[in-house]
């Protein structure tokens, strides 16, 4: 019986799907921050909707397009978590990447200007790393948010 494609997933679900060994998910959660699946009792992990699109992107660009891990890392970084998304849909055939470039990643976006913001800051009152660093995950939760809400209008 299949799941509906809302439906949370196992690790051992999302490895057979993207056949990847479970401890390369696992691996994965480590590298790349954004991945962040839910854990019940016994460290038991859950994967929203959203985690196995992002994984998909990763697995796409790590070993379709032969990204590294810190390629990946920043790709990421600069262009959002919706981008890498959204690399996995250009090889099955749709053009997903074309429509979520037109839509702005605003925790991308921010995360520039924040970054250019201390850059140019020449009295020293930027934004410290570790301070960007929080302001991007905050960023990146929020476009979360708001893909969420906008999957529930329809």
């Amino acid at each position: 019986m299949d799941k509906s494609p809302e439906a949370f997933r196992t690790i051992s679900e999302v490895a057979i799907e993207l056949d990847v060994p479970k401890h390369v998910l696992r691996f994965w959660e480590g590298k790349f921050s954004q991945l962040r699946p839910l854990k019940r009792g016994g460290g038991r992990r859950y994967y929203r909707p959203e985690d196995v699109n992002l994984l998909r992107g990763i697995r796409q660009l790590l070993y379709g397009d032969g990204y590294t891990i810190k390629g990946v890392q920043r790709l990421l970084r600069e262009n959002g978590v919706r981008y890498v998304m959204s690399c996995w849909e250009d090889t099955a055939g749709g053009s997903a990447r074309a429509a979520v470039k037109d839509i702005p990643d605003v925790a991308a976006d921010a995360a520039r200007n924040v970054s250019e913001s201390s850059r140019d800051s020449a009295m020293g009152d930027g934004l410290t790393k570790g301070q960007t660093d929080q302001l991007r995950a905050l960023l990146s939760d929020l476009a979360e948010c708001k893909n969420l809400l906008e999957a529930s209008r329809g």
